[in-house]
This record gives structure tokens, C-alpha cells and sequence, in this order.
């Protein structure tokens, strides 16, 4: 009965369904289906090397800010004329060693607009210098974008726009004059185009002489390594400043003030590029072993174009974060020496040449504005700086 039973109920009991059947897929094979990216880490990785360093230095704010700063500065270098509203050698004999004028807004209680008060000039019975004070009887407004005193654009095309101009029979010295009368922000101006672009040029054939003698010395190694080496020592063993007072005491005093700039400008940079050369050297001694380097060299690349394609552009963003930090060094060095009068020389107008006549202890004592020159030194150089150390630290994004 029971066995009855048990075929019945096996008989009703339906047979187990099939197994499914395999199915291929006909997509193309992703080997990093597990591994998806979403679009901003796609964004990410698939960065380049420039586009990294760009996102890390944006980071930096100090960098940020300072880069800002010096993109300006070199920006009123294109347009010192029409920012001066003074020429640089206008001298005015009736306002020698005037000290700064303020803006006013306000005359009397009024609001009058951006306007100088004239000065009165007397006598010192006891010292016999000029003492300046306000009269406030006259005001003198500002005019802005305005027509004054005429100039050469670039020593090329005439002109006489200006940003702010003073009033007619009105005087606009912003950080005073000095023993000629001559005023002391337009000559800053104009010196800003000097010492900034000495050091841009300075090292430009610094990076030049660097790359080109470190490639070489790094790539070849040998016996050239060792004499590259030798000559390097000797140069960085002499004290820079006697050796920079040497070199510019050799300079012809019939040169021209044009050839006197590059005179030093190439002084600056043949003393600066042992720095940047060793560096280069050290990144090829370690460079020209790798994989990309033997292959470009089976494949019948000649040295110059595995050095300059190959090996050099593998680390530019850290060449061009040494050279940032080596402007600041030759804008001083030039200041110096124009300070100590063995530099640039009048007519040309540099910050070293302006604080050349604040040497004397009593004339700044009693006029100190003849400092000022000193302001846009050092903010500059700080500039540099922090721009420096924040291109530094993104030239290598991965680290």
C-alpha cells in the first residue's frame, strides 16, 4: 500500500526544470569592469603634468596671491608712461625735496573730490633747508585719464595720456621729490621696468647656460662630468659681491647706458647658472638609466634630442620652480650694486639707482621718503618667494 503511495505521489510531482543555459556576452571585454571611475577621478588620473601642478598651486593661496602681485607689477612695466603722470627727468626747481602730498576728499567741510593741497616754502633760518607746509587755501583737484605732460611711449611713439595728471598750475607728488625736484613715484615707476625685467632676462640666459652645461655634464658623465664639476666649484668658491664688484668695475665707463643693462644682465646670469646646472645633472644621472631613455637610444635618437625631447621635459616644472627662486636673488644683486654705484648708472633709472641717493645718513634723516624705493624691493622679493615655494611644492603633485 505505502509503495502504492509513493509512485502516485512521484508520478504527480512535475521533473525539476532544466539547468539555465550559458550565455555569452557579446559587449567587447572591459578588464576594469570592478574598477569604474567616477568622472571626477577619471578627471583625476587622466590629468596631465601641467594640469596637476596648476591644480595644486591653485591650493596654495600665499602662491596665489603673491603670483597675482608680480603678473601686475610686470603689467605696469608695459605702461610706465601713462601711469607716471610725471616724466622721469622733469625736474621742478621751485619744489626740491617736497615731501609726499596726501589725497584729500573733503575741503571745508565739503566734499570737493580727490584733490591736493599746494605748498608753502620757507626758509630755515638756522639750517637753511627748505621747510614745506599744506596751504590750504588753494586745492588742486586730481584729473584722471587725462592729457599731461607729454613722453615717448617706449622711446617710440609720442604721447601724453596718463592715468591721473594734476590741475593746471597744480603740483601731484604722491611720495615727495628729491634733490632736483624730480618726482619720486614716477621714477619708481619707470625704475620698476629696470630692475624686473633684469632679472627675467638675467634669467633667461641663466636657464639657458644651466640646461645646455648640466644636460651635458649629466647625460655624458666621464671626464666631462668631472671638468664641468671643477669649473662649477670654482665659480661658486669666489664671494659673489667682491666678484660682482670686479666684473662691474670691468665694464667700459664709455659704454652707453643700453649696454651697460645688458653688461650687467650678463654678469648676473654667467654668475647664477652653476646652481641650476648641477641641478639638471642630478636629475640626468638618474634619468638616463630608465627604460624610455635606453629605448629612445636603440631606436637611433642622438643625444642632443634624448637630453632636450626626452629627458629634460620630465622634470621642467621643478626647473622653472629653481629659476622662480633665483629672480629675486639677481633683482638684489642688481640693486646692489646700482646702490654702491658700480651698477646701472644715471640716465638709466633702476630701485639700486634710486636708493644710490639716500647713501647719505643726514639727507634721509630729514627727507626720508628717499626710502620709499626701498617698499617695491622688498615686497617683490617676498613675492617671489612665496610665488617660489608654492611652485616648488607643485611641481611634484603626486608627492
Amino acid at each position: 500500500m505505502d509503495e502504492a503511495r509513493q509512485a502516485a505521489g512521484a508520478a504527480a510531482t512535475p521533473p525539476p526544470a532544466p539547468p539555465p543555459a550559458h550565455v555569452v556576452s557579446k559587449e567587447p571585454w572591459d578588464p576594469y569592469v570592478a574598477e569604474k571611475l567616477t568622472a571626477e577621478q577619471e578627471r583625476f588620473y587622466m590629468a596631465g603634468q601641467w594640469k596637476l601642478m596648476w591644480w595644486r598651486l591653485r591650493r596654495h593661496k600665499p602662491a596665489v596671491i603673491c603670483g597675482g602681485f608680480l603678473l601686475f607689477m610686470y603689467l605696469t612695466t608695459l605702461i610706465s608712461e601713462i601711469i607716471a603722470p610725471y616724466d622721469q627727468h622733469t625736474r621742478h626747481i621751485k619744489h626740491i625735496f617736497a615731501p609726499p602730498q596726501g589725497i584729500h576728499l573733503f575741503h571745508e567741510g565739503s566734499f570737493v573730490g580727490p584733490f591736493t593741497y599746494g605748498y608753502k616754502m620757507e626758509r630755515d633760518p638756522d639750517t637753511l633747508q627748505r621747510v614745506y607746509t599744506e596751504d590750504k587755501s588753494t586745492t588742486h583737484p586730481v584729473r584722471f585719464f587725462c592729457l599731461g605732460e607729454s613722453y615717448e611711449f617706449w622711446g617710440l611713439i609720442e604721447g601724453r595720456f596718463h592715468l591721473a595728471c594734476p590741475s593746471e598750475g597744480g603740483t601731484l607728488f604722491l611720495l615727495g621729490t628729491d634733490r632736483l625736484g624730480r618726482d619720486m613715484f614716477s621714477r619708481i615707476v619707470y625704475a620698476a621696468r629696470i630692475s624686473l625685467t633684469v632679472g627675467l632676462f638675467g634669467i633667461s640666459l641663466s636657464f639657458v647656460l644651466g640646461l645646455v652645461i648640466g644636460g651635458i655634464a649629466g647625460y655624458y658623465g666621464g671626464w666631462i662630468d668631472n671638468i664641468i664639476q671643477r669649473a662649477i666649484e670654482i665659480i661658486k668658491s669666489f664671494p659673489h659681491l667682491p666678484l660682482w664688484l670686479a666684473l662691474s668695475a670691468a665694464l667700459p665707463v664709455t659704454w652707453s647706458p643700453l649696454l651697460v643693462y645688458f653688461g650687467i644682465t650678463i654678469i648676473l646670469a654667467l654668475l647664477d647658472w652653476p646652481g641650476l646646472a648641477r641641478a639638471v645633472r642630478s636629475k640626468l644621472l638618474s634619468l638616463r638609466e630608465e627604460d624610455f631613455a635606453t629605448a629612445a637610444a636603440l631606436m637611433g635618437a642622438s643625444p642632443q634630442r634624448i637630453i632636450g625631447r626626452h629627458l629634460i621635459p620630465s622634470f621642467m616644472s621643478h626647473l622653472i620652480a629653481s629659476a622662480t627662486l633665483s629672480i629675486p636673488s639677481m633683482i638684489l644683486a642688481e640693486t646692489a650694486l646700482s646702490f654702491l654705484g658700480l651698477g646701472l648708472r644715471p640716465p638709466i633709472t633702476s630701485w639700486g639707482v634710486l636708493l644710490n641717493e639716500a647713501t647719505d645718513i643726514n639727507v634721509v634723516a630729514v627727507n626720508w621718503w628717499l626710502m620709499l624705493p626701498v617698499v617695491p624691493v622688498i615686497l617683490v622679493i617676498l613675492s617671489f618667494q612665496f610665488f617660489g615655494d608654492g611652485l616648488r611644492d607643485a611641481a611634484d603633485p603626486y608627492h
